[in-house]
């Protein structure tokens, strides 16, 4: 059976434990490479936030009372569902977001690696023991924060919930999942089944999809202690600041502009195969997308050639229905601000080499060349499968370009000489490199985040970023004897 057969998850969100109506109404889950109606969700209100959180007070005592092992099963089971209805939420993922299947594919297997990875936090060692000037035991004691919220986006929604959900419920939290509500099925429905499904006592997480008014509310309820948001860098800002006034931890995932250097010794064929991949990938929806090609004048006119002949010959279309390199943009409001940055970054001078039309939400991959510094596709974040293209002279103005932006998420380098494409990031601040690969890459056990405006630092993935994140310090220590004090 189906993770959403026989489950009244229509029209409604998941609270306390229950399939229930938010009170915001409902409103209608869209397929963008069609406007089809394809179900409707329920719409969450602050208050329903108020309710849950309290609710997830309570229940996160008794989940982090749980023997590790029970916390780690449950964890596991996680896993494995994500796995035996991969067909279903592929479906949903392809339909609802508008991947392609190799990314709903992917999505998947992070998602049960995710579960699997947090799967070995509640085993771990939380703590150390501290020497003391003292005749006492002293330690320091991991504890979980008690309960997390995390703010989810649209563009990959599975991989950026499920990477703040699977550790922090690992850890002893309890969780509410509030999804963008573009794809919140994907996002949020099919993940509260996954956990319901593996054994997650009531109340310990709970999934409210809402507007910014629930945004601000999962950061200021009183009974949330950590807030984990992916988004944009000014929505990141708006997060910390409220959570900052209101004495929590916030771990903000941000935007990109991510490099691709391409260096003299490179490869071009497989140089222009990593910047295809980087930069039109999912349409160029994600915060890691290679948003600026720095190119050597060695090979740069070869590598704006093969790339621009790359991109006319990628298939655009409906995922669900044809087979096809690249899907739908999320909607309209997205697809036009692509196109006004294009367009923009034409009239300052760049040369349109490929692609930089549209039918309905079905942007080309697009190749700019000759990008001017100032032009919006160089300077800011574009979020849609466009390439910009800059030439360099040298080694050093690449590196002085790519250390120029305000975003430091990730940073990819082409070059024969490894070590020297090592040497080379070491001058450019990132939270992410990769040596001969593009900038778009993910793994469960490796720490994720980006520096400046792209966020605070790795925050996500693997053991140590994770603990960091989703526990507080409890300094302990114990005598045999009481202490005896001059007064």
């Amino acid at each position: 059976m189906g993770l959403l057969a026989g489950v009244d998850w229509q029209g409604n969100i998941f609270k306390n434990g229950e399939w229930t109506a938010g009170r915001g109404g409902d409103y209608p889950v869209v397929e963008p490479a069609t406007g089809a109606e394809l179900g409707r969700m329920g719409l969450a209100t602050p208050e329903d936030v108020a309710e849950a959180g309290v609710r997830a007070a309570e229940a996160q005592k008794e989940w982090a009372a749980l023997p590790h092992t029970a916390r780690a099963a449950v964890l596991r089971k996680a896993g494995d569902l994500w796995q035996q209805h991969a067909a279903e939420i592929s479906g949903w993922n392809i339909r609802e977001v508008g991947a392609v299947p190799g990314m709903a594919g992917f999505a998947l297997h992070v998602a049960a690696e995710e579960c699997y990875e947090a799967s070995s936090l509640p085993g771990r060692a939380l703590g150390e023991v501290l020497p003391s000037e003292q005749p006492r035991l002293s330690m320091a004691r991991r504890m979980p924060a008690g309960v997390v919220s995390v703010i989810s986006p649209f563009n990959v929604p599975i991989i950026l919930g499920i990477r703040s959900v699977a550790p922090a419920l690992a850890l002893g939290n309890a969780v509410i999942l509030k999804p963008d509500p573009r794809t919140a099925v994907t996002g949020g429905t099919l993940m509260a089944r996954i956990f319901e499904e593996a054994g997650l006592p009531p109340g310990v997480l709970q999934m409210l999809p809402g507007g910014a008014d629930v945004g601000e509310a999962v950061v200021t309820d009183p009974s949330i202690r950590v807030i984990s948001f992916t988004g944009s860098t000014p929505v990141g800002r708006r997060i910390g600041e409220l959570a900052g006034k209101h004495l929590k931890r916030a771990h903000l995932e941000l935007g990109g502009n991510s490099a691709l250097l391409v260096l003299d010794d490179a490869d071009v064929d497989a140089a222009v195969n990593l910047a295809a991949w980087g930069s039109f990938f999912h349409q160029g929806q994600i915060c890691m997308t290679t948003g600026r090609h720095l190119v050597s004048d060695r090979v740069y006119d070869e590598f704006v050639e093969r790339l621009a002949d790359k991109a006319g010959k990628l298939p655009v279309g409906n995922p669900a229905t044809e087979e096809v390199a690249l899907g739908p943009i999320i909607d309209a409001g997205q697809r036009d601000k692509i196109h006004r940055m294009v367009t923009a970054s034409v009239d300052q001078g760049a040369t349109l080499t490929a692609g930089g039309s549209y039918e309905e939400l079905f942007y080309r991959p697009t190749v700019l060349a000759d990008v001017p510094l100032t032009a919006p596709v160089f300077a800011d974040e574009v979020f849609g499968p466009v390439a910009p293209v800059t030439r360099v002279s040298s080694v050093e103005e690449a590196v002085a370009l790519a250390a120029a932006s305000e975003y430091g998420l990730s940073l990819g380098i082409v070059t024969r000489d490894v070590m020297r494409g090592l040497a080379v990031a070491e001058q450019i601040p990132t939270g992410i490199v990769h040596i001969n690969d593009q900038t778009v890459n993910d793994e469960a056990n490796a720490p994720f985040g980006g520096v400046r405006a792209s966020g605070t630092g790795s925050r996500f993935g693997g053991a140590p970023a994770n603990i960091e994140a989703f526990t507080e310090t409890r300094w302990i220590t114990m005598r045999g004897e009481p202490a005896r004090y001059p007064f």
